[in-house]
């Protein structure tokens, strides 16, 4: 990974091959990643590993609507089948479990228009989400697949059950991460560090007062990355990202961890394990608290409750707000900045980062080593694409 022009350290100063700026779901499987290349790393975070927007209660790994399909489509189908064997991998490697699986959807249809538009998309899904001799399914139905989990009047044109979706414990993923990278060889890790805004260039910055040398840095920042790669990238019109507060909850109930994930208007219901089920997630972009929940929650857990039976008088054990990175695009941002060749952005995502970032996450450590991935990245997930809108 090393080139010929790879800043030296001099006395006073460590180096590390790969500098990773944020240590949430995508800076952790890039140092996954790295480590099992054998890639020097050093992984720093402001905070704790995981504690910002990974760490909250959601972990819905939803597709898109499997109608016209597009580069993005296939890049977000590939990523939500493969997320599967690198979760069996993680967790034998760990001993520990992650929370996933691959329970389905649910989409009520409460309009007569919308059960012929999801008929439509049958045909799509039959056409397109299969990989190999595998297929997942977009079930169009009178009534809900499973008795007792939500309520036939909800979807009074009927039902939509796809066998494509999943998901995942966010914290307990995040905790396998963690485990593995701690136990890593190559991986050193450093929490509550103060990253002074790097030098691209002379492949330099200040961790905690420390100087390090680096021949690749990827800005994994979540929300925080934004002003860092703004800061890099004169003459923009617009800011490349920004943050968007979503809020959750976990309420206990006595569930089948099994059940699909219920999906209507913006709302989410997720059947954990141990008797959780999460409701979220607003998508807020602008508010005054990024850490406060308030009556934009209690909207979505009553609603969860109107059609969820299970639900009428489940307490809530957990109230949740975080802030998620939403690029300029909306798309995910990734890729070698033009300007800056040490310089590789991961980040964006918003509301697929943890579907795809094990994906996005390798394809940035194959950006930095100048090596194939053997996939390819959707153009408008490139950071020359939101730059190029940010300077419209």
């Amino acid at each position: 990974m090393e080139k010929a022009d790879s800043p030296q350290p001099v006395s006073g100063q460590s180096s590390s091959e790969l500098l990773i700026v944020g240590g949430g779901i995508m800076g952790l499987w890039a140092a996954v990643h790295a480590e099992r290349r054998g890639i020097r790393t050093l992984i720093a975070d402001a905070g704790r590993l995981g504690e910002g927007a990974s760490g909250g209660l959601l972990g819905a790994l939803m597709p898109h609507m499997p109608d016209r399909w597009s580069e993005k489509k296939q890049f977000q189908f590939d990523a939500l089948v493969s997320l599967e064997a690198e979760i069996t991998a993680l967790e034998a490697e760990t001993g520990l479990s992650s929370g996933y699986n691959r329970s389905g959807r649910l989409i009520p249809l409460p309009k007569p228009h919308l059960k012929k538009i999801a008929r439509g998309h049958f045909e799509d899904a039959e056409q397109h989400w299969r990989v190999g001799e595998r297929r997942f399914h977009w079930h169009v139905l009178d009534r809900p697949p499973v008795n007792g989990w939500i309520e036939a009047s909800a979807g009074e044109s009927g039902f939509v059950h796809d066998t494509l979706a999943a998901r995942v414990a966010p914290r307990l993923l995040i905790a396998a991460l963690i485990a593995f990278l701690r136990r890593a060889k190559h991986v050193r890790i450093l929490e509550h560090a103060t990253v002074a805004g790097p030098d691209p260039d002379r492949g330099t910055t200040e961790v905690n007062g420390e100087t390090i040398t680096f021949s690749h840095c990827i800005v994994a920042a979540g929300h925080r990355s934004f002003p860092l790669l703004q800061e890099l990238t004169p003459g923009l019109k617009q800011p490349l990202g920004q943050p968007v507060k979503g809020q959750a909850a976990l309420l206990k109930a006595d569930i089948d961890p099994a059940l699909p994930t219920i999906f209507l208007d913006g709302l989410y219901v997720i059947a954990h394990e141990g008797g959780h089920v999460a409701i979220g997630s607003t998508s807020e972009n602008r508010f005054d608290d990024p850490s406060s929940t308030d009556a934009q929650l209690d909207v979505l857990i009553e609603a969860a409750r109107g059609i969820v039976p299970t639900l009428r008088d489940a307490p809530v054990v957990e109230r949740w707000a975080g802030l998620r990175p939403k690029a300029i695009d909306r798309d995910p941002m990734i890729g070698r900045h033009p300007d800056h060749w040490r310089l590789i952005a991961l980040t964006g995502g918003f509301k697929v980062s943890f579907g795809l970032a094990h994906r996005l996450a390798e394809a940035a450590i194959c950006i930095a080593g100048d090596t194939d991935c053997g996939f390819l990245l959707p153009e408008s997930f490139a950071i020359s694409s939101h730059i190029a809108t940010a300077s419209r």
